[in-house]
């Protein structure tokens, strides 16, 4: 085996050329992207800095210096973090059924004291270190066996159950599917697919009837029926719908968004910030700002494929896999096209975890395209 830290692909550049070879293109998408919350924040808060726009900037830009710092970081480091990193968050899971802080009747936080962490956000990344990982470990002719598979199902099930019981099924909806996403890249044959997808057919009404709480279910049957209760479990939708149409195509302008101003739409700084949004810019903005999400999207497809190892390759494709994941799901929920789910708008939605996770995945993604043309070990 390859010594982790040996001679193979050996990396010479000093930091500054590093930073000269950097694809600042994306570090500048994500930035504007996250101003983009600065401002969105700022109008659903009244124009009050200090109630999120403030700290969403702070955050940003914190988290920028630290998404460079990661980008340069040697990705043979990053790949032999890989499962520390995983079991460090598995713990962080465990450590909120213990200690965990309950806040509206969900424990998905642990108090540091300066500041609350939710290690469902810092799984995210770590699953997708960890698969990236055990795929490029893998000898190719194992990726469609069980025993190839079992482990997979492993890195994959037990975050999930975890974080099933705190409440929260959005995330752990997410996170199943980057998993699966992830295997599917790793090149498992159409065969496995098959049968995965007729196990899901059973699986998919039993989960229904038997793994989700009432409320859940609640929540999807007022998705597939919207009218059935539109002054309570419907009211999140309704409301959104009304201020996403009520902003026509251009908008009511800046800052004068009246279902905004009137608080008809709740969460309208987190999970529901799109409504703000399509109020006040219309169907132009909410276009330029999928656009804009898009061209993220596109750009990290295209630093995927330059790369020469399948562990940076899996690893850009599953972390953009999450943040494709992140941006439909959350869209889907705000115009009624899916159940309404705990799932924020990244960069844009207000939320400190969920900032510390995203950026950190596109500096991870930009290690792994810095660093495309390094050997990396592989088990014999």
């Amino acid at each position: 085996m390859i010594s982790l830290f040996g001679d193979s692909g050996y990396d010479n550049r000093s930091a500054k050329g590093k930073l000269f070879e950097l694809n600042w293109l994306l570090p500048a998408l994500v930035m504007l992207t996250g101003i983009v919350g600065v401002i969105m924040i700022y109008a659903a808060t009244d124009g009050v800095w200090s109630h999120g726009a403030m700290q969403h900037l702070i955050r940003i830009i914190i988290c920028g210096f630290a998404m460079v710092v990661i980008a340069m970081v040697d990705i043979r480091l990053w790949y032999g973090l890989a499962y520390p990193a995983y079991v460090g968050a598995l713990l962080l899971l465990i450590a909120v059924e213990l200690v965990g802080v309950n806040v509206n009747g969900s424990q998905r936080w642990v108090d540091l004291g300066v500041m609350r962490l939710q290690p469902s956000e810092i799984m995210k990344p770590a699953i997708v270190l960890a698969l990236a990982r055990y795929y490029h470990d893998l000898p190719d002719w194992r990726v469609s066996r069980v025993s190839g598979l079992l482990g997979a199902l492993i890195i994959i099930l037990l975050p999930m159950g975890l974080i099933l019981r705190q409440p929260d099924l959005g995330t752990t909806a997410l996170l199943g599917a980057t998993g699966i996403a992830v295997v599917f890249m790793a090149g498992v044959n159409w065969r496995v697919i098959s049968l995965a997808g007729l196990a899901s057919i059973v699986a998919i009404p039993l989960f229904f009837r038997f793994g989700l709480k009432e409320y859940q279910r609640a929540r999807i049957w007022t998705f597939l029926d919207p009218s059935r209760d539109p002054a309570g479990a419907s009211y999140h939708i309704t409301q959104s719908k009304i201020a996403l149409g009520s902003g026509g195509v251009s908008g009511k302008g800046f800052m004068k968004g009246t279902q905004r101003q009137g608080e008809y739409v709740p969460e309208n700084r987190t999970d529901f910030i799109f409504t703000v949004i399509g109020e006040e810019f219309g169907l132009i903005g909410s276009l330029l700002t999928i656009a804009l999400y898009m061209t993220i999207i596109a750009l990290c497809y295209w630093l995927a494929w330059q790369c020469k190892n399948a562990f940076s390759k899996l690893l850009i494709l599953g972390l953009t896999t999450t943040f494709t994941l992140y941006i439909f799901i959350n869209l889907a929920m705000v115009m009624g096209l899916a159940p309404v789910v705990g799932v924020p708008l990244p960069l844009i939605s207000y939320g400190g975890t969920v900032i510390l996770a995203v950026m950190s995945g596109f500096g991870l993604i930009l290690s792994a395209h810095l660093h495309r043309k390094i050997d990396l070990p592989r088990s014999d």
